[in-house]
């Protein structure tokens, strides 16, 4: 294919691109967990933002130019939603991807009966952002959007937490009758009665199913009875033993390494930020710096690049201290045990030798602590 020629007036000016860049570093700078996508084509400016602060100071400051220019920025959530700004997760794992195709980059999963807020509509794709503020975007088969009075309603009917790590709802109180829907360990469902020792529930989309009591808690129940100690961390941790590993899974289908530690902490009843380099920033750091003899079970440590000539450290892995002969659980591969001490057979030389790290994450540094604070706010 041969060269393209610009058409005059296309091409960005370089100070327009220097303020755009200047405001996100400002209002977004993780575009994990804030929405800005705004960039110039000539006089034009298009894009949206969740940040309404952030248009407005992108708006003073390109005003200092004295130019003229043409707003094409949408401020979410999106008018074309009808005011349905939220949304329920209605399969079992909703894969939630970096852009609005399937094959783009799974980063992260919503699991059943997951709250969402919805900020905007592409092509039958929604971005979407979930109880841990991440932001990717679901296909709109998996969820069921839901207006502000609609969200209310919903999420105050009483609700069952699925507690194994996978199993069916199905269509009558029998558990050889036909599936309405596979389902895995922290699913969310309405409850609306109970009958021959299962729960009758409601799906967000209006499916009604069963389930087994035996499979599920009362989700006050549940809260209630969550106590995030070194134990309870360690003993769920490997109750996860053998899942594979999987780039941007949160859920008993697979997990990638931060997937695993915000599952544990969530089987306990705190939530986690989503990915790595953001639970870093969690909590209070343990002095590593003599020996392990500092760390307690269910501690987080992270491995990755030391800061040098320049470039800032970069965290890529994080798995979960459980003591014993220098342990830690983590997903590489698949959820194994591994050993900071060389003389083990379980020795792991490259993450010993990556190690940057280690933090403590008591509840009050979670993001929630759902035996305090809903999931639903």
């Amino acid at each position: 294919m041969g060269c393209a020629t610009a058409k005059k007036g296309t091409q960005p000016l370089p100070e327009v691109d220097a303020v755009i860049q200047e405001v996100k570093q400002q209002y977004a700078p993780d575009s994990r967990t804030v929405s800005f996508s705004v960039t110039a084509t000539g006089n034009k400016i298009v894009g949206y933002t969740n940040q309404p602060a952030a248009k407005a100071a992108l708006w003073q400051r390109l005003d200092r130019l004295n130019k003229q220019f043409i707003d094409s920025v949408e401020v979410l959530p999106a008018a074309s939603l009808q005011n349905k700004h939220f949304a329920a997760v209605t399969i079992s794992v909703a894969n939630l991807r970096t852009q609005p195709r399937h094959p783009a980059e799974l980063a992260t999963q919503a699991l059943f009966g997951t709250p969402l807020k919805v900020w905007k509509k592409e092509k039958g794709w929604y971005l979407v952002q979930t109880p841990d503020q991440y932001i990717a975007w679901v296909d709109g088969s998996a969820i069921a959007l839901l207006d502000s009075a609609q969200y209310q309603q919903w999420k105050q009917q009483p609700k069952l937490v699925y507690t194994e790590p996978y199993g069916f709802a199905y269509t009558t109180p029998a558990a050889g009758s036909a599936t309405v829907s596979d389902l895995v360990f922290g699913s969310l469902l309405d409850v609306t009665g109970e009958r021959d020792g299962f729960y009758e529930v409601r799906f967000p989309d209006q499916r009604v199913a069963f389930v087994p009591k035996a499979n599920a808690l009362p989700y006050t129940q549940w809260t209630a009875s969550r106590q995030p100690t070194s134990a309870s961390l360690v003993e769920t941790a490997k109750r996860l033993m053998g899942l594979p590993y999987l780039w941007g899974g949160t859920s008993v289908k697979g997990v990638d390494c931060s997937g695993f530690t915000k599952t544990v902490y969530l089987m306990n009843g705190l939530v986690l930020a989503r990915d790595a380099s953001q639970q870093v920033h969690m909590g209070e750091e343990v002095d590593t710096k003599s020996g392990w003899q500092n760390l307690q079970p269910g501690d987080l440590l992270f491995f990755g690049a030391r800061a040098k000539d320049g470039q800032p450290e970069r965290v890529v892995h994080v798995g979960m201290w459980i003591g014993g002969n220098a342990e830690f659980i983590h997903s590489a591969g698949m959820v194994h045990i591994s050993s900071f001490n060389p003389q083990a057979t379980n020795y792991d030389e490259g993450e010993h030798k990556r190690f940057l790290r280690a933090r403590r994450i008591a509840p009050q540094a979670a993001l929630k602590d759902l035996r305090t604070v809903s999931l639903f706010e």
